[in-house]
């Protein structure tokens, strides 16, 4: 029997000490630690740690969210231990799946998680729409052509210079260049 632990946060700089030093306080060697969404399961250290336990094994993880973002995957993800007669213990819910009411709160979490999940991507969108409606810009500004832009397309349209020397003298890159030539109906 071995103890593993499971560390994910979501992006690259997040840091996973926090995870790390909780497993570590259990005596917990072997760690398996990825920077990466937890939005499914095609995650690249998940899968060597699922390929790694061994029946008898208990796979040991910070929170449930750690693990899956979703009840569906979550769910799945136990069924895989259970299968491979590995236990799953969730240090931040106190869930024990060794136990059936361990596998049961874990199955009430794992759907509150995604509900919380949900909420937030909901909030989300409602605020980018209220944005949205009170005039809100996102992304980079627009920025207006350069001044000598339709003499140079002349030029450029005349066949008089090439379109690397157009976006040269304009300053413009390849895909700024074509757009702008398709949203001002250039042919």
């Amino acid at each position: 029997m071995s103890k593993i632990g499971y560390v994910r946060v979501s992006t690259l700089d997040q840091n996973t000490d926090r995870q790390e030093i909780a497993l570590s306080e259990l005596g917990i060697k072997t760690l398996f630690i990825e920077k990466v969404s937890g939005k499914n399961t095609d995650r690249p250290q998940f899968k060597k740690m699922i390929e790694y336990i061994r029946a008898g094994d208990i796979l040991y993880i910070e929170s449930i969210s750690r693990l899956a973002r979703s009840t569906r995957d979550l769910l799945s993800i136990v069924q895989q231990l259970h299968d491979k007669k590995v236990d799953l213990v969730s240090l931040k819910e106190n869930i024990d799946t060794a136990t059936p009411q361990g596998r049961f709160v874990l199955t009430i979490f794992g759907a509150l998680s995604e509900l919380e999940r949900e909420s937030t991507l909901q909030r989300q969108r409602e605020g980018i729409s209220a944005a949205h409606l009170k005039g809100k810009k996102f992304g980079r500004p627009r920025v207006k052509n350069p001044k000598d832009w339709d003499k140079v397309i002349k030029f450029w349209k005349d066949g008089e210079i090439s379109a690397v020397e157009a976006m040269s003298r304009l300053n413009m890159n390849r895909g700024t260049f074509y757009r702008r030539v398709k949203e001002t109906g250039i042919e």
